[in-house]
């Protein structure tokens, strides 16, 4: 489009200092009788001129507002040195990510899916272990009530289930159109929880291995606006994880797909 656009404005431009050029003929001519051509020569020019410039900023906003320009699919940030950013996308769990894969020439690290998880794994031993997780809504079910349950699911201490309350992620503001979650002790178990409390230590998570984390960074993640039928558990750890976080995206839901 822009090249076609570059192609008229080239070819009016060329028109107007066509007239610009016989303009300044006729003005050596020093005539009375040619002024009116002159000025009808010149007006010509201007609007030719006038209408390049509007015809150029007009294909400017249509480029401006093209979706590829709005949303461009890549990392937030530069990738680590020794890794490299790759797009994992796994349509049957729904996500869209990035992730680095990394060669410190001692250790490599690399990201992969493992069923509805992205896992991380090293080179130079331990298991791998998830890093994104994603889970499915029920038939009907809202955000709000599928991490509730995809909590208690989780967690086998149901006396932390009772006792922990959903509430909103805000130790960082989340990306446009998302939407991210945490699980925090109540009244009760946090009178009990500081009084035991160290300042030396650092204590152990309050609503266990699927709520707050004290000791890093993590949460639950939902996309509203993005159709999808899924919510996200994200673990990004104490140090820059080496997927974006900021750029996961949830798929839509196919129309008619069934809900676990």
């Amino acid at each position: 489009m822009l090249a076609r656009a570059a192609d008229d404005v080239r070819h009016i431009l060329n028109t107007a200092l066509s007239k610009a050029a016989a303009a300044r003929g006729m003005l050596g001519a020093r005539s009375a009788h040619c002024i009116p051509a002159i000025l009808h020569a010149a007006t010509k020019g201007l609007l030719q001129m006038k209408k390049a410039f509007l015809y150029v900023a007009a294909a400017g906003l249509l480029v401006l507002a093209s979706p590829a320009w709005a949303k461009k699919d890549a990392p937030s940030r530069p990738a680590v040195k020794g890794c490299k950013w790759e797009k994992l996308t796994n349509a049957d769990a729904g996500l869209d990510a990035w992730a680095q894969r990394c060669d410190f020439g001692f250790r490599k690290i690399d990201l992969y899916w493992n069923g509805n998880a992205i896992m991380i794994r090293y080179s130079d031993g331990g298991d791998p272990s998830s890093l994104v997780e994603v889970f499915d809504l029920g038939v009907g079910e809202s955000i709000e009530a599928g991490i509730k349950r995809i909590f208690a699911e989780h967690t086998a201490d149901k006396t932390l289930v009772a006792q922990c309350l959903l509430a909103p992620y805000t130790a960082e503001k989340p990306p446009a159109g998302v939407k991210r979650y945490t699980f925090v002790p109540n009244a009760a178990l946090k009178k009990q929880l500081d009084a035991k409390s160290s300042p030396d230590e650092v204590p152990d998570p309050p609503c266990g291995d699927w709520g707050d984390a004290p000791d890093g960074i993590q949460y639950f993640e939902a996309q509203p606006a993005s159709g999808a039928r899924k919510v996200l558990f994200v673990r990004v750890g104490q140090d820059e994880p080496l997927f974006d976080e900021k750029t996961l995206r949830l798929l839509p839901t196919a129309t008619g797909e069934k809900a676990h």
